[in-house]
């Protein structure tokens, strides 16, 4: 690990300042508090981005209450006119808003690239609107009478997003919220805010209203702010399980519809029969894709012991191949996010050298193709990491992953559904039976069978189970339709005008 000069001031006063898009325009902010935003590759602050007072925070709530009455009228058809619209432009502009998270989060380029594309499937999901918004009808459930449902959406909703996916985050929500209806007031991560103001600028440029769409900076002032107004009818969350169960725990004590996405400690079930080579080239990629910084990533192999010291040989050859670099050179992986996450992040391997585990590949050493100043810390690989050590047990968020040695396949699914956690999970296996039995036993949302990160395709949902999910929904797919509509059902009768049916006191009945 190269070591890093102190970075600039945050009060440096001649960078530019990330506002706010409140009502259809940058917004600068009056509180006169800031904190800093790094590229992370440099290790040098390059903008400053506002931290909302009360003020900020009350008048992105009105703008899109104020917003709310005419766009949840205006048609499905012109709703999802916008939504087609909006599809194209971020297609067409889909290199530069890469750029943007490269400089602010540090992910290599074509990492950032695939992280939009997830985030468009959702919007294509959401040009299907009036497909997803189709109510039920039964015709004459009892004589003369009709039984129907729909579909209406909640008002105004709050999108709390986090860093390290700036741009695909916000997109499981937005797109659905918005076409639904609902208005929404975006509080992106201080750390890198800027793809969230691109995206408003881009949906403005879609036709969408001003108003409907509002993007609040700020630290968890601004996230309070949203929990407790009472004009935010819903919170949509993804973050670390403390702050999620927070987030939960706050928001429905004001009366909110909550769903909180928290933390992970995803594991990969490797069993004797499993392709080797295929398993490796996975682990590589899943453990150390975007530093490692993705609530999927897999952090622990779970290798059955007499296939453990070969796919061991075979990962540490896969890594030591794999250039740690600026991300706008074509490195493999780039930097952390923060010097302090990097710090946090490499402690951990002193924790596990501390409680007698192998560092097999010690990312402390890398040598990045990058500045020196930058956020470095290269792949990790620790092996024979004693179940009861911090380095199992937490989410440590960076590329450490770490192997752990069974005897049998039930030994290591009892250790996955042991885990506080159940966000995803993979097994590698040639055999069906046991692939089909994992999928039925492990108390896990998301599996992956063969398939190392098993985010689900838009029209599915996403979302884990125990402490990796707070609330009753998942994000997007019909699960996010139904967190952002409530639902009417309606009983109607339309009387023969030679027979209005007579008083009748009892209790109705389907006759």
């Amino acid at each position: 690990m190269t070591s890093t000069s102190p970075a600039p001031a945050a009060t440096n006063t001649d960078l530019p300042v990330v506002g706010h898009w409140i009502g259809g325009a940058r917004v600068e902010s009056a509180s006169g508090n800031t904190a800093p935003v790094y590229d992370p590759a440099l290790g040098a602050m390059t903008k400053r981005v506002a931290l909302a007072n009360q003020d900020e925070i009350d008048r992105a709530i009105a703008a899109a209450s104020a917003a709310f009455p005419a766009w949840s009228d205006l048609s499905l058809t012109k709703r999802q006119q916008i939504m087609f619209a909006f599809r194209e432009i971020l297609n067409r502009d889909k290199a530069e808003l890469a750029e943007i998270i490269t400089a602010e989060h540090g992910k290599v380029l074509s990492d950032a690239l695939g992280e939009i594309s997830r985030g468009q499937e959702v919007v294509e999901l959401a040009t299907s609107i009036p497909q997803l918004l189709k109510g039920e009808f039964s015709d004459q459930v009892s004589t003369g009478i009709d039984v129907y449902s729909i579909r209406q959406p909640l008002g105004v909703v709050g999108i709390i997003s986090p860093f390290n996916f700036p741009a695909m985050v916000p997109l499981w929500f937005l797109p659905i919220a918005i076409a639904a209806g609902n208005t929404v007031v975006l509080k992106p991560s201080e750390k890198d805010p800027s793809a969230a103001i691109w995206l408003a600028e881009k949906f403005q440029e879609a036709g969408l209203p001003d108003g409907v769409f509002n993007v609040l900076n700020g630290d968890k002032f601004a996230v309070d702010g949203l929990l407790t107004d009472p004009a935010v009818a819903s919170i949509s969350f993804v973050g670390s399980t403390p702050i999620a169960k927070y987030v939960y725990e706050t928001a429905t004590a004001h009366g909110k519809r909550v769903q909180a996405l928290g933390g992970a400690k995803n594991h990969m079930l490797v069993l004797p029969d499993a392709d080797l080579d295929l398993v490796a080239d996975n682990a590589i990629n899943a453990g150390f894709g975007s530093a490692g910084e993705r609530c999927m990533a897999v952090s622990v192999v779970v290798a059955v012991d007499s296939i453990a010291d070969e796919l061991i040989a075979k990962i540490v050859d896969r890594a030591g191949k794999l250039v740690t670099g600026d991300g706008r050179r074509g490195a493999d992986m780039g930097p952390l996010v923060t010097e302090q996450h990097r710090d946090k992040v490499a402690s951990y391997i002193e924790v596990a050298e501390q409680d007698g585990a192998v560092v097999v590949v010690d990312g402390r050493t890398v040598r990045p193709d990058g500045d020196e100043n930058g956020f470095w810390l290269g792949p990790t690989l620790i092996d024979r990491v004693p179940t009861t050590s911090r380095v199992y047990a937490d989410e440590i968020f960076g590329p450490v992953l770490s192997v752990v040695r069974v005897e049998s396949y039930d030994e290591g699914l009892e250790l996955i559904n042991a885990s506080q956690f159940g966000n995803g999970t993979a097994i590698f296996t040639n055999d069906g039976g046991a692939a089909r039995r994992f999928q039925r036993e492990v108390q896990v949302g998301m599996i992956g069978i063969n398939v190392p990160i098993p985010v689900p395709v838009a029209y599915y949902s996403f979302g884990g189970w125990k402490n990796s999910l707070f609330g009753d929904t998942k994000a997007y797919g019909q699960d996010g339709v139904s967190f952002f509509t409530r639902q009417k059902a309606i009983t109607s009768r339309w009387l023969d005008p030679a027979s209005h049916g007579g008083i009748n006191l009892g209790f109705p009945s389907n006759n």
